[in-house]
């Protein structure tokens, strides 16, 4: 029957002589050829390579345990092999726990995929079942199963994002775009446009942001945010490794961010320093914030007047120190100069006659930060439309507007400040020698 080898008293072999007397060959082997004169073979026909290898595999003798890994080809891209390896615990990993061992001689292989072979049953320790937190021992069997093999890169389906937006709503975000690199981007955000959704808000930053996303892969991410009604500079991180960055840095105060205010009245102080502590108002919903100096949370606010509209208004700069919710807005008010325009916290007495618009007048004119890749990301942003109108109106200098921070001012002493210095280190030396006369004057009496 075909595909059954014949037994021994079945058919004779083709081209076998059932008259010669000679046993036929076996179906499947080789027969060597033989001469005439002799029955020496004319030649030895060579076995398949695959063959030959097998038989060799097959006579060859199996060891109980290997001692190396039994792999097929490992796989360079990943550092681990596709087969089943097995590994003898050394000296120096003698009564160490067995994830601790993976991360030494395996780190490709994750903790996750280490307890998912101990829930299977797959990793064993002498034939046993081992668990992650087993201590193990010299000399010692590991199993090791095959890790699963993932899919290239090109061969992985890129995901495809649908950016559900106008046209009309891409063209207004990026046109909102001040600096963009491979980290960063700013933005100035216009007045009335929150920054994130809520109740009753579907027009927002977040929604836009897949209008943001260039030629990035992921559409970019919030690290801070700026009050509906406040408009100017606001970062986006454009990857993880950025939004971390960015995140670090507002929450350690290394970031500085710098606003334009425009404020009922003058304070009486150019450059003050607000420590108000600031917290919830009850019965608000969270929605309104209001100095508390038991329960409120440490609020510092630093203002500096610019330039002044007699004691009606007054042009200031505001920098917070801290990052309360509405921080600025509350400082201002309980100082007695709300912020223009903010009736949520100044009520009526926060708005001026005339042309003046009604809308808020705060600004977040410039941002630094120190940048991923090094450097500094240092923007600022131009003044909404209403805000520069208000300004011109009050006949205030828009060039006298960006003074520089603390850190960037010039400490080095001129040659003015030396003499100055010399002149009073001179008078304090001639008071102390006019005290010392005058003491021993008094002693000589006595």
């Amino acid at each position: 029957m075909k595909g059954r080898p014949p037994g021994k008293s079945g058919p004779p072999a083709r081209g076998g002589n059932p008259k010669d007397g000679r046993k036929p060959a076996a179906r499947g082997k080789p027969t060597r050829a033989r001469t005439r004169d002799g029955d020496k073979p004319a030649f030895k026909p060579r076995a398949p390579a695959a063959a030959k290898s097998g038989a060799a595999r097959s006579a060859a003798p199996k060891p109980a345990v290997a001692t190396k890994p039994n792999v097929a080809k490992p796989n360079p891209a990943r550092g681990v092999s596709l087969d089943v390896r097995q590994y003898r615990v050394a000296a120096d990993d003698d009564g160490i726990r067995l994830d601790r061992w993976f991360q030494r001689h395996l780190p490709d292989v994750g903790f996750n995929l280490v307890s998912r072979w101990s829930r299977t049953g797959q990793l064993r320790v002498d034939g046993a079942r081992a668990a992650p937190g087993d201590r193990i021992s010299e000399g010692q069997m590991i199993r090791v199963p095959p890790a699963e093999q993932k899919p290239d890169a090109a061969d992985r389906p890129k995901r495809v994002r649908v950016v559900d937006l106008t046209p009309d709503e891409i063209s207004y975000a990026q046109d909102m775009v001040i600096h963009r690199d491979a980290q960063a981007i700013v933005i100035n955000k216009p007045p009335g446009l929150a920054t994130q959704g809520g109740t009753k808000t579907d027009e927002h930053v977040d929604k836009l942001l897949d209008a943001l996303l260039f030629d990035a892969e992921s559409r970019p991410k919030l690290v801070h945010r700026l009050d509906k009604d406040t408009s100017g500079a606001l970062l986006l991180a454009r990857t993880s490794r950025a939004a971390a960055h960015f995140a670090k840095a507002f929450s350690s105060r290394t970031a500085r961010k710098v606003y334009w205010a425009l404020v009922m009245g003058v304070p009486s102080i150019e450059d003050g320093m607000i420590e108000l502590p600031i917290a919830k108002q009850p019965g608000t919903g969270g929605e309104k914030m209001h100095v508390d100096e038991e329960e409120g949370l440490p609020a510092r606010s630093r203002y500096r007047v610019i330039e002044r509209a007699g004691n009606r208004a007054a042009w200031v700069e505001l920098q917070p120190y801290t990052g309360r919710t509405h921080q600025l807005r509350v400082h201002m008010a309980a100082i007695g100069h709300p912020i223009v325009g903010d009736g949520k916290y100044g009520g009526k007495d926060a708005f001026l006659s005339g042309t003046i618009s009604r809308k808020m007048h705060l600004h977040a004119r410039r941002i630094r930060v120190d940048h991923p890749d090094g450097g500094r990301v240092d923007m600022t942003a131009q003044l909404p439309t209403h805000f520069a109108n208000s300004l011109h109106e009050l006949g205030f200098d828009l060039a006298l507007g960006d003074m520089p921070l603390d850190d960037e001012i010039d400490r080095t002493p001129t040659r003015e400040d030396e003499k100055k210095a010399a002149r009073q280190h001179a008078k304090q030396y001639r008071k102390g020698r006019k005290g010392e006369r005058r003491a021993r004057g008094s002693t000589r009496k006595g």
